[in-house]
């Protein structure tokens, strides 16, 4: 059907010159984000989580959902969704030329490490990838043509647009805050500090647990013992 025509943006929000309109990008496992980046700042990383918490991945797809003045587009790919949000005055077809190249990108380099990745395992290095290739796509139109004369982007005709509301209940949505103006950096979300911590508390807890499992198998070997040999081991002492 014809698809609702994007919202403008009013006059009091000027777009920033400097600011992408590929404005976040990730790829996650289901809920789990495996690398992400952004140079703005927003609530957008929490919206998308609720998003994620949505999607089904057990078959390919792809599908825009229209956020107040923004779009999150994302493909679903051999499990792993790749997905980013942009202006939603900057069209669909260069986001989903963008989201193409991060999906060979990623696939070329870590092929199906992605299936069992802990949260944020390749941030530190793909998010530099995600974060050159959302300015090369904002920036450089010529790499969306690139991309439509090797034909590796479907007619973005075929990919549906839905408003929010079809993935999100009531109640579930959140005012969308997206601020470009402040410390358009490109520097990365501090999720390098993030995923050193995530992985001392899993390691913490893989320790515990193991501590746990050594305790278990002592307990039962000097129970049995104890039954065989008694409980100052003399039986076993006497037969020595």
């Amino acid at each position: 059907g014809t698809l609702p025509p994007p919202h403008s943006l009013p006059p009091s929000l000027p777009r920033d010159k400097r600011a992408m309109p590929i404005i976040y990008a990730l790829v996650a496992r289901g809920t789990c984000v495996l690398a992400e980046f952004t140079n703005t700042s927003g609530n957008f990383a929490t919206i998308t989580r609720r998003i994620l918490d949505k999607l089904a991945t057990d078959q390919d797809a792809k599908m825009s959902y229209v956020y107040d003045r923004h779009v999150f587009h994302y493909t679903v790919h051999d499990g792993l969704v790749f997905l980013c949000m942009a202006d939603d005055d900057f069209g669909r077809r260069a986001p989903f030329a963008f989201l193409e190249d991060i999906k060979t990108r990623w696939f070329s380099t870590y092929r199906d490490q992605g299936m069992t990745a802990l949260a944020y395992g390749m941030n530190e290095d793909f998010s530099r990838i995600l974060s050159r290739q959302m300015d090369a796509f904002s920036h450089n139109p010529a790499m969306d043509t690139v991309h439509r004369v090797r034909g590796e982007i479907d007619e973005v005709k075929e990919v549906m647009v839905h408003n929010i509301e079809r993935v999100l209940e009531r109640g579930e949505k959140i005012e969308l805050l997206v601020d470009k103006t402040e410390n358009l950096n490109q520097q990365a979300f501090r999720f390098k500090s993030q995923s050193t911590s995530l992985r001392r508390a899993l390691w913490w807890k893989n320790f515990k647990l193991t501590l746990l499992a050594a305790s278990v198998v002592v307990g039962i070997v000097l129970a049995i013992s104890m039954g065989t040999c008694g409980v100052d081991f003399h039986k076993c002492r006497h037969k020595a």
